[in-house]
């Protein structure tokens, strides 16, 4: 009886040391976030590799709809509403499908989050798509081994979602409206008056963004009014009257933060009030 039971123990043993063997998954997870416009895009995917193999048309039939990675659908979450070609979509998470084809591809954003990929026959339901659009696809020079999902090409207000893999690569342009925040946070921020980094920062958006140069210089001189030691408010300043076709009073306030920059010990805009000053003279 000893015997037995001690030949039991060694197996039970053996069993739970086989459980605990670790190796690497075939198709391996990520995830990435993205800061976009005024929130963030996220990402959780699996990605499986090439392998040798011919992925599309092949491993992946053309016009067929696709899981879009492996094992469980691949997500994507919006902080915030976007348009998506064009097309809006509110904030939320969505699952990844797709309809690779030789001349286009089908994107898809489904609202069904719980299938795994594609789920039974008839789990999926076009009338849970939140959108379709429909984008080209780009040949590749080199091979991506590992399928990718990644956010590329980050505006203030656009981007691109890029989808890769072997030697295909889709992209979508996402954007996203954040003038009227951002003009709705102003007024807010100036009204009652505020400190001069709040006035710095809504000069600074107003130059970024290519609007009323006026209105920013009048923000950017309240700035540095509260702020007088301030050279790279002093920097903006020159930016802005640049901007304003003022080349004298541009240079004069150039050769100003540079002096400044030079006694707060600061070579980068040394530089680049040298670089502006040239620019000036030209």
């Amino acid at each position: 009886m000893r015997k037995i039971k001690v030949t039991l123990l060694l197996c039970v043993l053996s069993i739970a040391s086989f459980a605990q063997i670790k190796t690497p998954q075939p198709s391996p997870l990520a995830s990435a976030k993205q800061a976009f416009g005024l929130g963030e895009i996220s990402l959780a995917y699996s990605r499986p590799q090439v392998k040798g193999r011919v992925i599309f048309g092949d491993l992946v039939p053309f016009d067929v709809l696709w899981r879009t990675g492996a094992n469980n659908s691949s997500k994507v979450t919006f902080s915030d509403d976007v348009m998506i070609e064009g097309n809006k979509l509110a904030a939320g998470e969505y699952a990844i499908y797709t309809i690779p084809g030789k001349a286009e591809w089908t994107i898809i954003f489904h609202k069904n989050l719980k299938m795994w990929g594609l789920g039974e026959p008839g789990d999926y339901k076009e009338e849970n798509d939140a959108l379709r659009v429909k984008v080209k696809p780009q040949t590749l020079t080199s091979n991506v081994e590992s399928f990718t999902i990644d956010i590329t090409d980050i505006a203030a207000k656009t981007c691109k979602m890029n989808l890769s893999w072997e030697k295909t690569k889709v992209s979508v342009n996402v954007s996203t409206d954040i003038d009227s925040k951002i003009e709705a946070s102003i007024e807010k921020t100036l009204n009652p008056k505020p400190d001069g980094s709040a006035y710095f920062s809504a000069a600074s958006y107003y130059f970024e963004n290519g609007k009323d140069l006026n209105k920013a210089l009048d923000w950017c001189n309240k700035a540095i009014a509260a702020r007088a030691d301030a050279y790279w408010m002093v920097h903006l300043k020159a930016k802005i009257l640049k901007g304003l076709n003022k080349k004298a009073e541009a240079i004069s306030a150039a050769n100003e933060s540079k002096e400044m920059a030079t006694k707060a010990g600061n070579p980068d805009y040394v530089a680049l009030n040298e670089k502006l000053i040239a620019e000036l003279k030209k």
